[in-house]
């Protein structure tokens, strides 16, 4: 018979080694997300759940420890690109490390930056928005509305919400570092509405990969 101290070492490896691989996956590859609010609409609605890969921006190892989603010391893995414009990216607020935000990038380093009664222009041309991007308010206000123009400094990019009218974004806190990419989202995997009745929660026509 297996003594007792065999029985416990034979469970913690049972139980510590799926917990180890599903970190190192979390820290390197894949990761969840969940999207709390309407700033992405109507790209990404409140109740949606992102998976994104951290490959392509570069990891940092090992980040946020999970379920309880605190900071620990960690090192940046270089990743195979930096974000381009058009790029939606999840990212570190650049106010506060504990919260992570997604936005689009819509400007790089070296790009003008501005923006004329709710107008998005870059380089001094319009930019093309993306399908998911609305206005919600007919008032054009400062900062908001009225912005820039701003040079993109280097080792940085711009992120604006694609809800613009209700976005929070690098118009109030300024540009992205870089080092402050988290992931690259890639697909809404579960999406639900709060708000609907019963049959209707769950958004089945909007699950599936997200530009």
């Amino acid at each position: 018979m297996a003594t007792l101290p065999r029985i416990v070492r034979r469970a913690l490896t049972g139980i510590g080694v799926p917990i180890a691989i599903a970190f190192l996956v979390r820290a390197t590859l894949v990761q969840a997300y969940h999207i709390p609010s309407g700033s992405m609409e109507d790209t990404l609605f409140p109740g949606d759940f992102v998976l994104a890969e951290k490959v392509s921006f570069g990891p940092s190892v090992p980040g946020r420890i999970p379920f309880i989603s605190a900071l620990v010391p960690s090192i940046r893995v270089p990743g195979l690109r930096t974000p381009h414009p058009g790029d939606l990216v999840i990212f570190e607020s650049p106010e506060d490390p504990e919260i992570d935000l997604i936005k689009r990038c819509v400007a790089v380093a070296g790009q003008v930056v501005e923006v004329r009664n709710k107008q998005l222009f870059v380089d001094g041309q319009p930019r093309e928005e993306a399908a998911g991007c609305k206005y919600t308010d007919h008032r054009a206000l400062a900062h908001r509305d009225q912005f820039g123009p701003f040079t993109v400094p280097p080792g940085h990019f711009f992120a604006m919400g694609d809800n613009r009218d209700n976005s929070f974004d690098s118009r109030f806190f300024g540009p992205v570092p870089i080092e402050n990419v988290r992931a690259h989202p890639l697909a809404v995997y579960f999406s639900w509405d709060g708000h609907a009745t019963a049959s209707s929660k769950v958004r089945w026509g909007h699950l599936g990969g997200v530009r």
